[in-house]
């Protein structure tokens, strides 16, 4: 399965739509581009894979893997970039301004129960994150 993350860039925040085969799944938030910057940038646009983690944190979510000079990189709930992730991405319902978005719970079950049936079945998850 290939996701396709299309990101628009602002100072406070990067803001994106994701999509499998065409067909959108949910908005993203991340903080804004800072030379993939630890704790600080969104990661580097290129190719990844994504596999299911476990945390006390998050309980099961979705780990983006092979991070160039990164490493714990997930997809987790958040609705403001800047207070909630350092470096992760988000899913939302609803985008609601440069980093901000709505209804993130929401749109991340949707996402992973998307990721995890993949997973399950033995496929690979690959994320494909462009402009």
């Amino acid at each position: 399965m290939v996701l396709i993350l299309k990101r628009n860039y602002f100072p406070d925040g990067t803001n994106g739509q994701l999509e499998c085969e065409g067909k959108k799944i949910c908005n993203t938030i991340e903080l804004p581009w800072k030379n993939n910057e630890r704790r600080v940038s969104c990661v580097s646009e290129g190719k990844y894979f994504l596999e299911k983690r476990y945390s006390k944190k998050f309980k099961w979510h979705i780990e983006v893997k092979n991070v160039a000079n990164r490493s714990g990189i997930l997809f987790h709930p958040a609705n403001n970039a800047l207070r909630e992730l350092n470096g992760c991405i988000a899913p939302v319902t609803k985008l609601s301004g440069a980093g901000l978005g709505l209804m993130s719970r929401k749109a991340f079950i949707a996402l992973k129960n998307l990721v995890f049936k993949a997973l399950e079945k033995n496929e690979k998850v690959v994320l494909i994150i462009q402009s």
